[in-house]
């Protein structure tokens, strides 16, 4: 990943001047004992299993990744060029940690794994995004996950 003082100044200064989104309200939820919290990952990695549609520039949606996915069925579309593949090909655990969660489970440190993680396209506008997180918010609820790992790329 290029830091930003490689960056030429015009691209710097864009970046260190995109807005940022201010919400009314800030969500608070109780955080859940650790042995007994069923917890999910978000990715902004850009993942998608093999055969599902690429992301594309300014994509606000999602690709839903099943708890069993083998590594050789999961892909990478992230559209930065900036963005660096190799960590992804060596391990997926470097953007998407579910060997580590599933030990963290097999422990007793967290209660279980989720049947279902979500990836997103870093880079993109948050505000287009909301409406999506909504939905994925819906999901996880519906999958009776009390803790969600961020990994954001």
């Amino acid at each position: 990943m290029v830091r930003l003082a490689e960056y030429e100044a015009p691209e710097r200064d864009h970046l260190l001047n995109l807005p940022c989104p201010a919400y009314e309200t800030t969500p608070f939820a109780a955080a859940p004992d650790c042995s007994k919290a069923r917890i999910a990952i978000v990715s902004t990695a850009g993942l998608h299993r093999r055969g599902d549609l690429p992301f594309g520039v300014g994509d606000a949606s999602y690709r839903l990744i099943p708890a069993g996915i083998r590594p050789d069925d999961l892909l990478m579309s992230h559209i930065s060029t900036n963005f660096d593949r190799t960590g992804f090909q060596m391990d997926m655990n470097m953007v998407l940690p579910l060997d580590r969660l599933r030990e963290l489970a097999q422990e007793g440190f967290i209660g279980s794994v989720a049947d279902y993680h979500y990836s997103f396209m870093g880079a993109t506008d948050p505000l287009q995004m909301e409406q999506t997180a909504k939905d994925v918010a819906a999901l996880l609820k519906k999958d009776r996950v009390t803790g969600v790992l961020l990994v954001p790329v």
